[in-house]
């Protein structure tokens, strides 16, 4: 059997954030509310919460967002 990572497999979303500064998210369903210090983000199950300041949506894809600004936290809701 192949070793498939399994966000590929279960459709989940992959977070990444590099220093605070920026934030790459795949597999998102869309913008539930954006504001320059929060994201709301809806995933297949809950949603994705950004807290910051200054934050600025620098690539909007149909499955994936860039985020930038100083961001203070993450939280997942489901």
């Amino acid at each position: 059997m192949l070793d498939v990572p399994k966000d590929s497999v279960l459709n989940v979303p992959r977070i990444t954030l590099i220093g605070g500064l920026q934030l790459y998210v795949e597999n998102y369903r869309g913008i539930v509310e954006f504001r320059d210090d929060l994201l709301r983000l809806a995933l297949t199950e809950g949603q994705l919460h950004v807290n910051g300041k200054e934050l600025v949506i620098k690539q909007i894809f149909p499955t994936e967002v860039v985020i930038e600004g100083s961001i203070s936290g993450i939280k997942y809701q489901d």
